[in-house]
Formats: C-alpha cells, sequence, structure tokens
C-alpha cells in the first residue's frame, strides 16, 4: 500500500497516540517544576525525534547486524507496557509508576522510549522508509509534524488535569491501564504469533 504525506501522518499519530497517552504524561509532568515543563517536553520529544528518525535510516541495518527481527521488537515493547499498565492500575510505593524516583524529572525514559519512541512507532518509519525510500522527505516531513503535535498535547497535559479533575484523571489512568494491557498483550501475542508462524 503506498502512502501519501497525510495518511503518513495520520498513521503515525494514531501510533504515537499522544491523546491516548495523556493519563500517563499528565502524573509524569506533574512531578516536574512548571519552569521546567516547557524545556522537558522540548527534550523528550527531540530525543523521541532523534531515535524514529535514525530507525527511519538505520532500523533496517541495526536489526540485521543484531540478528534482530520486528517480531523482538513487538514482544519486547509489550511486556514493558504490560508492567506499566500493572503499575498504573495498581500503583506503586516508593518509586513513581513509571519508574522515575519521585521528584526527579524524565530523562528518554518513559516518555520518549517506549511513550513516544516505541516499537510500533520504529516499525511503522522502518517500514515507510523501506517501502517508499524515493519519498524520505515525505516522510521526515509528515514524523516532524507528528512531533510537533505531540509536543504540544505534552505541553498542555497540565491544564487538561485542571480542566478534568485529579479524581477524573486518576480514574481514567486507572482505565487506560486496562486498555493498556490488553493492547501489550495483543503486541505480545501478535509477536509471538509471527514468529511460531513464520510471517512477516
Amino acid at each position: 500500500m503506498d502512502h501519501s504525506f497525510l495518511s503518513a501522518l495520520i498513521l503515525l499519530l494514531l501510533v504515537l497516540d499522544p491523546l491516548g497517552s495523556l493519563p500517563i504524561f499528565i502524573p509524569i509532568m506533574r512531578e516536574v517544576p512548571k519552569a521546567r515543563r516547557t524545556r522537558v517536553a522540548i527534550r523528550e520529544v527531540g530525543i523521541a525525534f532523534c531515535v524514529l528518525l535514525a530507525f527511519m535510516f538505520f532500523g533496517e541495518t541495526f536489526l540485521r547486524v543484531m540478528h534482530l527481527s520486528e517480531r523482538s521488537l513487538e514482544v519486547a515493547g509489550g511486556v514493558i507496557l504490560v508492567i506499566i499498565a500493572i503499575r498504573m492500575i495498581f500503583g506503586s510505593s516508593g518509586d513513581s509508576s513509571y519508574g522515575l524516583e519521585p521528584g526527579k524529572e524524565p530523562v528518554i525514559f518513559p516518555l520518549a522510549v517506549p511513550l513516544l519512541a516505541g516499537p510500533s512507532a520504529m516499525a511503522t518509519v522502518l517500514l515507510l522508509a523501506s517501502r517508499q525510500p524515493d519519498r524520505i522527505w515525505e516522510w521526515i516531513g509528515a514524523l516532524a509534524t507528528a512531533m510537533v503535535i505531540s509536543f504540544l498535547t505534552l505541553l498542555l497535559c497540565d491544564r487538561i488535569r485542571k480542566l478534568l479533575g485529579d479524581s477524573v484523571v486518576s480514574a481514567i489512568e486507572k482505565l487506560m491501564g486496562l486498555v493498556l494491557t490488553a493492547i501489550a498483550v495483543e503486541m505480545v501475542l501478535a509477536g509471538l504469533k509471527r514468529y511460531f508462524v513464520g510471517g512477516l
């Protein structure tokens, strides 16, 4: 299937899912001082963009050198998401539900990787670049646009929290934890199915 700029942008937005990640963005960014939130959002989105851009150009070579497949990326990403989802639902004592110490701002994990630059996003940019390499600049533009939208969502997540209220956000977070669990399990099962069946 050939993609246009618009269809690639929509596909990337569906994969990145910035709105669906709001219940994760909000509690993480709440721990970041207001004066640093814009800088943190720019940094995390910038890191995710660089990771996906690198994967767009060198992903296939990296997988081949490391003797990895898209199936292994899918299973590994699913396992990580299961752990995050369980912590979202049941909470945790001491450390943050997302592997962050209280009061510490996120650096790469979990905002940049795996929430934005996750296995599905890596596989998507890899497929776009490998199937239509002559339109690479369009894919870079679509990725950059999707990242700008993700940045705005991340930056405005605290205002959304104030609009909805903490109790509603907490309920949404647990509900999204359930949804994320199902998505993660589906990722693992899909990866295992492709591995044992031998399909691509």
